[in-house]
């Protein structure tokens, strides 16, 4: 199934034409109920409806350099530091939106606002301290993340090693369009991906160059345990504009068009505006101790 949540917080799947709505007052009510829900009779063109983001979890467990590929990229244009495998950190669930919603630039804070299209695991069943082969029964489905990033933040934040804040900045977070249940997807790990940027292809690779497998990803976040609902994502692939012989041509600007598609998942799309667009009036100041 295709799950969407839409309009003013209405949660249903796409069947066709239309979404079939549920009797659930939330995504996460959805997957903490195992997807044992009624339908409330009532069906909504597809095309008529506003999609929203489609789960906002409880947790969200970040994964970094699970793709080989974007490591090595970074090193080839000496990178201030590495991004191997293993970084994990939580990502701010306030900063989440949806397809179609503006990514806001905060011209108050960077100058090197970056993209990284992602897959990410969203887990069915609560639990804790599994193993790779238990994890299979903890995925529910999969969507696309797009790690929308502040790398002169981010180098700042590297010097201690770890991240957060040049990720985790309001509307940096978009996910979607939809949750595809696992059972629709034949092998995750073989899924074309491909990120754009005003039609530019700026990304592409497939999941089946993670360095870690999916089920083994699921099981090494399992101590920090698991609600329904909660998301993981599997790290970026190569191509972020940092990684580029001329970043600051390829970092994102208002006005940009951002599409991140992963193979059966969709296709998310965000446009990038000005903080001005936005609310209509400049940035505020931002405080600065670093």
């Amino acid at each position: 199934m295709k799950l969407v949540t839409f309009d003013d917080g209405l949660v249903g799947r796409i069947a066709e034409e239309d979404v079939v709505e549920f009797d659930v007052t939330s995504m996460r009510e959805y997957f903490e109920r195992g997807g044992a829900v009624e339908e409330t009779g009532r069906r909504f063109r597809l095309s008529e409806v506003r999609l929203r983001a489609p789960i906002v979890p409880k947790k969200f467990f970040h994964t970094a350099g699970n793709f080989r590929e974007h490591h090595e990229d970074l090193v080839r244009v000496d990178w201030s530091h590495p991004v191997n495998k293993g970084i994990v950190f939580f990502q701010n669930v306030d900063a989440i939106i949806g397809p179609e919603d503006a990514i806001v630039y905060p011209d108050n804070l960077t100058r090197e606002l970056d993209y990284e299209l992602e897959l990410a695991v969203v887990i069915g069943r609560p639990g804790k301290f599994f193993t790779a082969e238990q994890a299979v029964e903890h995925i529910a489905g999969y969507l696309i993340f797009n790690d929308i990033t502040a790398r002169d933040i981010q180098r700042r934040e590297m010097q201690s090693g770890v991240f957060s804040f040049s990720k985790a900045i309001d509307t940096f977070c978009p996910i979607g369009p939809y949750i595809v249940t696992a059972d629709e997807i034949g092998d995750p790990h073989d899924l074309d991906m491909e990120l754009r940027v005003n039609g530019d292809v700026r990304q592409k690779s497939n999941t089946s160059r993670m360095s870690v497998s999916l089920p083994q990803l699921v099981a090494y976040h399992s101590p920090q345990v698991y609600s329904a609902g909660d998301l993981i994502t599997t790290g970026t692939i190569a191509g972020v504009a940092a990684s580029t012989d001329d970043p600051f041509a390829n970092y994102l600007k208002p006005g940009d068009v951002v599409e991140a598609e992963i193979e059966g998942l969709g296709v998310l799309r965000n446009r990038v505006v000005s903080w001005r667009e936005a609310h209509g009036t400049d940035a505020p100041p931002a405080e600065q101790w670093v």
